[in-house]
């Protein structure tokens, strides 16, 4: 028994002894968790933001989330679901979506405003084990995806943005290359219910189902999110895939660059990309027509009116909008808006204004 004593205290002793030399027993540090909607297509440079901004701030526990850009909004704006910041690959979809639905809890909008931070181009991914991979190019390639047996990627168009885009982009590819059919000669007759394309005067109007099903047959495959193509390219599943430019980088995938008529990356080029809308035939949305018009791919971030943690929120997007933040998402290849343009630039926290110039 005296002997524990002695061992016992022994103990004590050298515990305390270190805990003095150290200034005192540490006590853990209390992580704020944070949850960060993003698009898909952002997984790989938030994920360098998180690290980068964790590793200043260990108070704060980053929970990234990502899924197509429409469900990213919906979380919050439909299913009344908390976040702290929303981050979309199709920047409209925030005030479309989010200035016009109200918190239940509040009754103020989810958001009135938002930041218009990066950019994108879309493009054709592939790999070296595609069909036709030694013959394609930028000239060819809507040739080469309607080939029968290839099989084509699309994210779908009633859940994320690259999806309604990819659509875009082949009807624009009529007039790139004077080819009046090549929407129609990769489209049409794959899906169950079809997707239908309306000609008006001034634009074409390609109109999607309530139901999307691909026929037993099609070379048409469709994931929620463009991020899910990835896995099945790599994997031999798919031949091509619509995806955004940064992220074939990212990825270390082929890419066939499509013209900037057709990619929906140039900004001198917004007229004619408005040529074209895609309609949702069906109420997607509580209280908002379904309808994406032809823009200039932009990202936007806000935080929602309802954020459990709006200062930290606040914070971390002037970081994302700042020097390091930047530095972050270029080593990461995501083209970015320089600088960042606000909608609504008055009603932005004060931290971030600086940081803005008007939209």
């Amino acid at each position: 028994m005296a002997n524990r004593f002695w061992v016992g205290l022994n103990l004590l002793l050298t515990l305390g002894m270190l805990a003095a030399c150290n200034g005192g027993v540490a006590s853990p540090v209390t992580k704020t968790p944070m949850r960060i909607l993003i698009a898909g297509s952002l997984m790989i440079p938030f994920d360098a933001l998180e690290k980068a901004y964790e590793a200043e701030h260990p108070d704060i526990d980053l929970e990234m989330e990502a899924h197509g850009s429409i469900q990213v909004i919906r979380h919050v704006a439909e299913v009344h679901e908390l976040a702290d910041m929303v981050v979309s690959a199709d920047a409209a979809l925030i005030p479309m979506l989010m200035y016009a639905a109200k918190s239940p809890e509040t009754g103020k909008p989810y958001a009135d405003w938002h930041i218009r931070f990066a950019t994108n181009n879309l493009g054709l991914a592939y790999t070296a084990k595609s069909k036709f991979a030694d013959e394609i190019t930028p000239d060819n390639w809507y040739k080469i995806i309607a080939r029968a047996g290839v099989k084509v990627g699309i994210a779908d168009p009633r859940f994320d943005a690259a999806g309604y885009r990819a659509l875009m982009a082949l009807q624009l590819a009529k007039a790139a290359y004077r080819k009046p059919t090549i929407f129609e000669d990769v489209i049409l007759g794959q899906f169950k219910t079809p997707i239908t394309l309306q000609t008006e005067p001034s634009r074409a109007v390609i109109h999607v189902p309530e139901i999307l099903e691909t026929k037993p047959a099609s070379n048409i495959v469709i994931r929620g999110a463009s991020i899910q193509l990835i896995a099945l390219l790599e994997s031999g599943d798919l031949d091509y895939a619509f995806e955004y430019a940064s992220v074939i980088q990212q990825h270390k995938l082929q890419l066939v660059a499509l013209p900037d008529a057709v990619n929906l990356g140039a900004e001198q080029l917004a007229a004619q990309y408005a040529q074209v809308q895609v309609q949702l035939d069906f109420q997607r949305f509580a209280s908002v027509k379904p309808v994406f018009d032809g823009q200039v791919i932009q990202y936007g971030l806000t935080i929602p009116s309802n954020a459990p943690h709006p200062q930290q929120a606040e914070a971390f997007a002037a970081y994302v909008l700042g020097a390091k933040g930047q530095a972050v998402l270029r080593a990461q290849q995501q083209p970015l808006i320089t600088p960042p343009r606000a909608d609504r630039l008055d009603a932005l926290p004060a931290a971030l204004k600086p940081l803005c110039a008007p939209m």
